[in-house]
């Protein structure tokens, strides 16, 4: 149960950051921002990396979303991957039966 669970984490985290990063990507390729997917990978993206806006402030706006985004995709992915450890290893060992010698 606790590595279903662990796994879980480790994907959401994955799957968070991939949007991240798709935003990002759209954005450094100058993809159209009227078309739907674009924008609403866009906005889900800001949504995610909200509490890393002007984190560093560079002059170049599309550098400075690279980066900070960057960094928020990135402490998403190791925040993720920590707490899937940390759960992965309270998992009870399980007893180990000792046979009987005949």
């Amino acid at each position: 149960m606790f590595i279903a669970i662990a796994r879980l984490i480790r994907l959401v985290a994955l799957a968070v950051a991939g949007v991240i990063v798709a935003a990002i990507l759209l954005r450094l390729v100058s993809a159209n921002p009227a078309n739907a997917i674009v924008s609403d990978l866009h906005d889900a993206g800001q949504a995610l990396a909200g509490p890393f806006k002007n984190l560093f402030s560079i002059r170049n706006a599309t550098t400075a979303m690279a980066v900070n985004w960057g960094i928020a995709a990135l402490v998403y992915v190791v925040v993720g991957d920590f707490l899937a450890r940390v759960i992965a290893r309270s998992q009870p060992r399980r007893m180990r039966s000792v046979g009987t010698a005949v």
